[in-house]
């Protein structure tokens, strides 16, 4: 039989790619042009092949190396890297981004400029850059609604009161509509983070919980909620990159961190995927690897690398056609 050219192979998109993977203890080489991790038990290696043409993006922890072959191989199917320390927590490498979101990006100059030019546009106006945040947490609030009131949930044991959900919703669209600034919109984002969190608590049955800075939770909802919102920074990063957006033009998250994007890509999905998953796996007593795996169902069954992208490319069209189109007495 032939040998398959990589040229000849049909590229999946992005959006529609299944996996997510996190190594650790392992070596990245390529093995009969294949991509392979390899890990030792006893005296014997085990080869393990990685699908590359059906993967967004690969982090790498504790004890992992990878050759340069593979790092092409993984270029060329646009699939991003990582570099993370042990539990998928802290995320950092090589490249000069954000110590928090850096990401080894394949090199193309056959990015699509069309979302990025739409997002220069309007990115420069603090008004529309604003109005963007806006959309961006509207939409997450609507996804929040839809994944949190599903059958799914419900049968593993996340019973959401829905009423309060709905009632949470509704005093919070209001407050992100009429914020006058980021500062505000960020105050209440963290406002209705600590809701979320009371909700998961109550549907769960947690008990007390107080959300810790990274490193200083020692309860295991703590642990996955770092652990699985880097798995949603990875589709965050994924994303914009299929759609050429820089890291550092974010709409809300931008002061502080350069890689900002990421972090307002990943809002769209972390709570409505990530959030439920910490919660529901700490309660079974779940192990990393097993909270891992369900967290990746959960975004791929979800399809929330699909909805990233779409809002993504929804606030960049149309806030450029605020941009080119001002309401009348605005200064164009």
């Amino acid at each position: 039989m032939d040998d398959i050219a990589a040229s000849d192979l049909k590229a999946i998109l992005h959006s529609k790619r299944a996996n997510l993977y996190y190594l650790e203890h392992c070596r990245v080489l390529v093995s009969g042009g294949r991509v392979e991790y390899v890990t030792d038990a006893g005296k014997r290696s085990l080869y393990w092949n990685i699908p590359i043409a059906n993967t967004t993006s690969i982090l790498l922890g504790t004890g992992t190396s990878i050759t340069q072959a593979a790092m092409r191989e993984l270029s060329k199917a646009g699939v991003l890297v990582g570099f993370c320390g042990g539990g998928g927590t802290p995320l950092f490498s090589a490249n000069e981004v954000d110590v928090d979101v850096a990401w080894l990006a394949p090199q193309s100059e056959y990015r699509p400029t069309e979302y990025l030019q739409a997002w220069a546009r309007f990115w420069f106006d603090d008004e529309l850059r604003l109005h963007a945040a806006k959309q961006l947490q509207t939409w997450r609030m609507q996804r929040l609604l839809a994944e949190w009131n599903t059958r799914g949930l419900r049968e593993a044991g996340f019973a959401v009161d829905v009423a309060r959900l709905q009632a949470l919703t509704a005093q919070f669209t209001p407050l992100i509509a009429n914020a006058p600034d980021v500062t505000a919109l960020l105050t209440d984002e963290a406002r209705l983070t600590k809701a979320l969190f009371k909700l998961a608590v109550d549907a769960t049955g947690y008990g007390e919980f107080t959300r810790a800075k990274r490193g200083a939770g020692t309860d295991p909802a703590n642990r996955f909620l770092d652990h699985g919102n880097y798995l949603a920074y990875g589709l965050g990063a994924t994303a914009t990159w299929v759609l050429g957006l820089p890291h550092g033009l974010a709409v809300l998250h931008g002061k502080t961190r350069r890689g900002g994007l990421v972090f307002d890509a990943a809002d769209l999905v972390k709570d409505a995927a990530i959030l439920p998953q910490a919660f529901l796996s700490a309660m079974r007593g779940d192990d990393e690897q097993q909270f891992r795996h369900q967290c990746i169902e959960a975004l791929t069954r979800s399809e929330s690398l699909d909805f990233i992208i779409d809002t993504l490319k929804r606030i960049a069209l149309d806030t450029a056609r605020m941009a080119n189109h001002p309401a009348p007495g605005s200064v164009a």
